[in-house]
């Protein structure tokens, strides 16, 4: 794409007479002639053109200067048309074999070649065609270039809407339970530690770590006579306790953002088991997703380290051996090995915000 600063036409040739190719086009296109193929790769170091005129004279090697200049980014997709003219025997384009000389310029780079004979006007109107087509694609490549930004600016504008969708309904379930923030947050942080175990990736990691943060959100709808019990629940109370998965499905599941779905995927499947001893659809080994897989060994080790009116919180210690002993029973084994791969981190997580404090 040329500027201000560059000219519109750039004339390579050795001729006598370096302006007769310039007086061709209208006056007012702005044109710089040079003389040699070390000028020309100068003088387009940094600089581009609407249209590069190449005179396979004797003494100009056309074929290599055009390859050199094509290997420039700012020129791959410059115009360049090559003039074959002079006594193609003497030089070292052709041969003297018009239709060889096409080929050659061609494979070279050339965007067009004309070879004699030919007249000025013939000459002066292709000359205009693709200064004409390069201004156009210029113009094509900024609109371009105008959309993608837009459409980049947009979809940052709608991923902040998402995240800040899931603050709020984080905010509900925190509003339930003044232990909520905590956890969540916790959880986020334990769900971070073995995404990156796992290998996966930055944004993958991010993603389900955010998305895990509703995995009880479906506990909205548990009365508090269940949800803070200080003691053992009937068996009519953990039925209703365990319809949080599907209710948090249910909320999220139909949601046209990305984030939403994958947190209602989150809140049906963290509940499962590795073994199909889970529910609420008792699913088995890698039938659960991944984020479920994830988020159960988190939820569960910040549950387990937590205190509750019905509990007091564990150690360390002994959470992470729970953990060890439950590895391929209730959890699948690569997300434990992932989780304590990473356990100096997770120490630093509940070190930072501690599982006895309220939120």
């Amino acid at each position: 794409m040329t500027n201000a600063a560059d000219p519109a036409i750039v004339v390579v040739t050795v001729r006598p007479d370096p302006g007769g190719l310039t007086r061709l086009f209208a006056s007012g296109v702005p044109s710089l002639v040079v003389t040699d193929p070390g000028a020309a790769l100068a003088a387009l170091a940094t600089k581009s053109a609407d249209l590069v005129l190449v005179e396979a004279w004797p003494g100009l090697d056309a074929p290599a200067l055009i390859r050199a200049l094509r290997l420039k980014p700012h020129l791959a997709h410059t115009s360049i048309l090559l003039i074959a003219e002079g006594n193609l025997a003497e030089g070292n384009l052709a041969e003297g074999d018009p239709a060889e000389a096409r080929r050659r310029g061609l494979e070279a780079g050339a965007t067009d070649v004309v070879l004699p004979p030919f007249d000025t006007s013939d000459l002066a109107l292709r000359g205009r065609n693709l200064i004409a087509l390069a201004r156009a694609q210029d113009a094509v490549e900024s609109q371009a270039r105008a959309l993608t930004r837009e459409v980049e600016r947009a979809a940052a504008e709608s991923q902040e809407r998402e995240r800040e969708i899931i603050r709020r309904l984080m905010l509900a379930a925190e509003f339930r339970d003044d232990q909520a923030g905590d956890h969540l947050t916790r959880v986020a942080g334990c769900v971070l530690a073995i995404a990156d175990g796992l290998g996966l990736s930055e944004e993958e990691g991010n993603d389900i770590a955010l998305a895990s943060t509703m995995h009880d959100i479906g506990k909205i709808g548990v009365a508090d006579s269940i949800l803070r019990k200080p003691g053992p629940l009937t068996e009519p109370e953990r039925y209703e306790m365990m319809q949080h998965a599907l209710r948090g499905y249910r909320m999220l599941h139909d949601s046209p953002s990305r984030l939403l779905r994958l947190a209602a995927e989150i809140a049906l499947t963290h509940h499962e088991r590795w073994d199909g001893a889970g529910y609420p659809q008792g699913l088995k080994g890698t039938e659960i997703p991944l984020p479920g897989r994830i988020t159960a060994v988190a939820d569960v080790f910040d549950a387990l380290i937590s205190a509750r009116v019905y509990k007091p919180g564990w150690p360390l210690e002994r959470a992470r051996r729970f953990l060890e002993e439950q590895s391929g029973a209730h959890f699948d084994p690569d997300c434990v090995a992932a989780f304590l791969s990473r356990w100096d981190d997770v120490v630093a997580l509940v070190e930072e915000r501690p599982a006895d404090r309220a939120a």
